[in-house]
């Protein structure tokens, strides 16, 4: 499985209800779980080596909507869908005509996407942690408490505006940078958004 789609649980945080400029970034993030049931945007992501050296860009569209329903279409360097029903997630890899299948439960888990697309008691899943300023932005850290999640470290880096910033940490000391663009917030979603038929001749691996 592509470094990608390694990430690609990785929704992004960035269409909270602005609060108070006095906010605390925990704060923001508290208000964006409480009033954000859907949302969508283009992103580009970035993956870093432990050594800080560019190993892999990406681009392309996601929409969630809350709970557990989110689509990811990776458009570049290669094609591959994933999609969350609310029960699987789907991962479709178009150059191999491959489908991988795991249930949602197994796949969210203490993950970045637990954070966004998951229910509201996604509290008790991380540890957050005020990590003060830096390039401008109010910085959160959400540590998994599940020692199995996959993920060291999740950063959330907030402006006034809202959530700009998305880095993720590994235990291979790989660095994951995310931005947005295009924001919609609350958007109504097409429920067909969110459901997946392996492509015909596929192969399907699983569960």
């Amino acid at each position: 499985m592509r470094l990608m789609v390694r990430f690609a649980f990785a929704l992004a945080a960035c269409f909270a209800v602005v609060p108070p400029a006095s906010a605390t970034a925990l704060e923001r993030f508290q208000s964006f779980i409480r009033t954000t049931q859907s949302a969508s945007a283009d992103f580009e992501q970035k993956v870093y080596d432990r050594n800080k050296k560019l190993v892999q860009e990406s681009k392309g569209s996601f929409a969630f909507l809350r709970p557990g329903r989110f689509r990811w279409a990776f458009a570049k360097p290669y094609s591959q869908l994933i999609v969350g029903d609310g029960e699987k997630v789907w991962v479709h890899d178009e150059d191999l005509n491959q489908v991988t299948v795991r249930k949602l439960s197994h796949a969210l888990g203490a993950t970045p996407a637990a954070l966004i697309s998951g229910s509201a008691d996604v509290e008790k899943a991380f540890v957050f942690t005020e990590s003060g300023d830096q390039d401008g932005l109010q910085w959160l850290d959400a540590t998994p408490k599940d020692k199995e999640a996959g993920f060291e470290r999740i950063r959330l880096g907030f402006s006034a505006t809202g959530l700009q910033a998305m880095e993720l940490s590994d235990q291979f000391g790989q660095v994951t940078m995310l931005r947005f663009a295009n924001l919609q917030r609350n958007p109504k979603l097409d429920p067909g958004t969110f459901r997946f038929t392996p492509p015909k001749g596929a192969d399907l691996l699983g569960q």
